[in-house]
């Protein structure tokens, strides 16, 4: 009985390691088909969160884990909800990001977070349309 425990949960451990893998890349995709989207470069994205654009480049390729915090701040400069950069299926992310015209060459730091900011803005007003439509 003990063994067949032991097994269990081995098998329980490995199966959730390839799901996190999966989850990762996942993520790393959906990162960078938003970025691009929003015609902003890896250098940007890293700059605004704060971290090199190494690591940056390394949770997009779905090498690293993103921290939940990076994923919070990215969704708000990428102008969409945290729980599209989990979507399994590209073209949901496609149909469902919003994209603003913004000029992104020689952005400032502060720059990015008015952008962000207006982005939380519109995403909020749009759920609350959602909501009285409902």
């Amino acid at each position: 009985m003990v063994v067949w425990i032991l097994i269990a949960n081995f098998a329980t451990d490995k199966h959730y390691e390839r799901k996190q893998g999966t989850m990762s890349n996942a993520i790393g995709r959906n990162l960078k088909v938003l970025r691009e989207a929003n015609d902003l470069t890896q250098e940007q994205m890293s700059n605004y969160l704060g971290i090199g654009r190494s690591a940056y480049a390394n949770y997009e390729a779905g090498e690293r884990e993103t921290p939940l915090e990076v994923l919070e701040r990215s969704a708000s400069l990428l102008g969409c909800e945290l729980e599209l950069l989990f979507e399994p299926d590209v073209e949901t992310v496609k149909d469902r990001m919003m994209v603003c015209a913004f000029r992104t060459d020689g952005l400032t730091q502060a720059d990015m977070k008015e952008v962000a900011r207006f982005k939380q803005v519109v995403l909020e007003y749009m759920k609350m349309q959602k909501m009285l439509e409902e």
